[in-house]
């Protein structure tokens, strides 16, 4: 293995020196006029090309971008990114345009003479203030929105929903009528009390476990999250949600549904999207695709992690009172 690492520190040697040579002997090599101006007309039309794949990739790879946010708050995370892509995108486009024009109209030319030119502090204050200034302006607006989704205040009622992660499946518990959840701990781990629920917590008596979410429309939600092994992450993308659940103390976030399952399905930009993806089904011989939210991990926790997810379907407020009012609580499962 030594000599082996000799050798190629040997040959990375001899590499570099015949690089050193190259250079040296460029030196000799001017380029003409002729030679500048091919350079120049190559990179307007490189420009072109670069141009072209921009329009064609905002155009034709639109289909793969999420369709419009399912919650309220999520308004605020798309609005921000299409802030941040529009004035990214103008900059951009200026930018090239500015380097590649350029570069053509001041190929080099035997006649010309080139201007000298230090500085100016009037164009300095501009390139300076402006990016500060949006960015500011930007920061400020995320943190804005973050906060709209972090914190919650009391006079906003929230359902309280734990969300509880392992390697490698979700388990949720609903808050009962007191709208408080039990304590949980994983040292309460034991046979069908799989959260780890404090059992001896009278909060906890209502509390109801589900493998399946079910959210009511237009109603705030506040969801707290638990690992029970490693560091999984929250994410539910059509909502603009996500967060880390780290093992031994408890994260959160909110937000307010927008419209229910079935009225998503009924959105063209996902009907469009769901016959794309039933199209390559089909070709496979796949059972076909049905629109659904759902809840994911978005932090590679291991060999299944691909496959941790839980269904979330948003109804109507009564038919969500309906199917709570169904679910067993804990003390009448944990005996």
């Amino acid at each position: 293995m030594l000599a082996l690492f000799y050798i190629f520190i040997a040959v990375a040697i001899g590499v570099s020196f015949w690089q050193i040579t190259r250079i040296m002997n460029l030196r000799s090599v001017i380029a003409t006029d002729k030679d500048n101006e091919t350079q120049g007309k190559l990179a307007l039309g490189f420009l072109a090309f670069l141009y072209a794949m921009m329009i064609y990739c905002l155009i034709a790879m639109n289909v793969i971008m999420l369709p419009e946010a399912a919650s309220f708050e999520g308004e605020h995370d798309d609005n921000l990114f299409n802030i941040t892509f529009w004035l990214i995108g103008i900059v951009q486009f200026a930018m090239q345009f500015l380097i590649f024009f350029f570069t053509y109209k001041y190929r080099g030319n035997k006649n010309n003479k080139a201007l000298f030119y230090a500085d100016s502090h009037k164009l300095e204050l501009i390139w300076t203030t402006i990016p500060a200034v949006t960015i500011v302006l930007l920061i400020g607006y995320g943190l804005w929105a973050w906060n709209n989704i972090m914190y919650v205040g009391s006079e906003e009622d929230p359902i309280v929903i734990e969300v509880y992660s392992q390697q490698f499946r979700w388990d949720a518990r609903y808050a009962g009528e007191d709208n408080q959840l039990g304590l949980g701990n994983v040292n309460y781990i034991k046979g069908i009390n799989t959260m780890g629920v404090d059992m001896s917590d009278p909060s906890a008596q209502d509390d109801k476990q589900v493998t399946e979410l079910y959210l009511p429309k237009g109603k705030k939600v506040l969801f707290k999250f638990r690992s029970q092994d490693v560091l999984h992450s929250a994410y539910m993308p059509h909502f603009r949600a996500q967060m880390n659940c780290v093992p031994g103390m408890v994260t959160q976030f909110a937000y307010t549904p927008k419209y229910t399952t079935a009225e998503m399905r009924e959105k063209d930009e996902v009907k469009a999207k769901v016959e794309g993806i039933n199209k390559i089904r089909r070709a496979k011989g796949e059972d076909p695709y049905e629109f659904d939210y759902l809840l994911l991990c978005n932090k590679i926790c291991g060999a299944s992690h691909y496959n941790m997810q839980m269904k979330i379907t948003v109804v109507e407020e009564e038919e969500y009172n309906k199917w709570l009012s169904e679910q067993k609580t804990l003390a009448q499962v944990i005996k």
